[in-house]
């Protein structure tokens, strides 16, 4: 098929964009009970831009074009066929089971990318210490890392039975809170660099990730390691990983690749998507410190490692489930009112 295709982009641009307008209102969720006029307007231009996106298919040298309407096609697909309901916007309720997890799901490129940062520096920090153990010195931040594992399990158990946060809990989790948060928002925040310092935070997280896991499991001290971690770090590492996830949404938005919106546009189309993630972040984080303040401080004999693991992997479990399932329905409003105007 042959077209003129400067002459096809004008003539479809303007529908392209009142699609997009549309679409940024109903993910954004001002628009809560769409007409059936307005369904069909909705429906028209998305089958539109899905013949337009098939016309120029051939053209190999407007890749940035293809990607373009390839992405706005796929967008508007998702609203028609997505399991988004959308909730009253004042329901904390409604946003919580709904808004966070279907945000999490819609930026999930991001996310696994946060993953494949940390896993890469967690492999770097755990070879350079298994190469080097001297190396965690310069590598750890915290002093009670520094020493022999055995020695601090051994101390740690020996004194079980003393609460040696009494009278501290809420100040050390607080404390706690505050550091991670501010981890978090670091790395939400370094999207403005084009995403390089979200990366560099979490490649430098991992290491110490890494560093920690190996130096413990060489010294034979895994139970101890997964007892002590497991109860916050099931939630306290994802959402470090979220807070990641933000930056690169961030990153991808200020850098525009595929999308030839003006930067303003691209920024406004993310706002929403990162306010939810940080504040399911903040959430995550207070229920991470306050476990690691009353729980994963104490240790055998008196909370058994099996009790402790046990709780950290039903933890990470309900998350996991939470993430990937939650706000998931048959069929949206949307798709619903279209089944009902054919």
């Amino acid at each position: 098929m042959i077209i003129d295709l400067e002459r096809f982009v004008v003539q479809e641009r303007p529908h392209w964009t009142r699609l997009e307008q549309m679409l940024s209102k109903f993910e954004q969720g001002r628009v809560r009970n769409p007409s059936l006029d307005d369904l069909k307007e909705f429906h028209y231009l998305y089958e539109r831009t899905a013949a337009g996106l098939a016309r120029i298919a051939t053209f190999s040298s407007e890749r940035e074009l293809r990607e373009y309407l390839e992405h706005l096609v796929s967008r508007a697909y998702t609203e028609i066929h997505s399991t988004r309901e959308k909730p009253h916007r004042l329901s904390p309720i409604d946003w919580f089971f709904k808004t966070l997890p279907q945000t999490f799901r819609r930026q999930i490129r991001a996310f696994w990318l946060a993953v494949a940062v940390l896993v890469a520096g967690a492999i770097f920090g755990g070879v350079l210490v298994s190469i080097d153990p001297d190396a965690k010195e310069i590598m750890l931040p915290f002093s009670h890392l520094l020493g022999d594992p055995k020695e601090r399990v051994a101390k740690e158990e020996a004194g079980g039975t003393t609460d040696r946060l009494s009278g501290a809990k809420s100040s050390f989790a607080a404390s706690l809170m505050q550091n991670n948060i501010r981890v978090s928002i670091l790395a939400m925040a370094l999207g403005m660099t084009f995403g390089t310092g979200t990366l560099i935070v979490l490649f430098y997280n991992g290491i110490i990730l890494g560093a920690v896991v190996v130096d413990y499991v060489a010294a034979g001290e895994t139970v101890f390691l997964l007892g002590w971690l497991l109860p916050h770090g099931a939630v306290e590492i994802p959402a470090i990983l979220v807070g990641a996830q933000s930056g690169l949404v961030l990153a991808r938005a200020l850098i525009g690749r595929g999308d030839r919106d003006p930067m303003g546009v691209r920024m406004r189309k993310v706002s929403n998507d990162l306010m939810t993630l940080m504040f399911g972040v903040a959430l995550m984080l207070i229920w991470a410190g306050l476990i690691e303040a009353f729980f994963s401080q104490y240790h055998a004999p008196v909370l058994p490692y099996s009790v402790k693991i046990a709780f950290g992997t039903v933890e990470l479990a309900l998350l996991i489930f939470f993430l990937s399932r939650s706000g998931r329905k048959e069929k949206s409003n949307v798709e619903k009112s279209f089944s009902n105007a054919e």
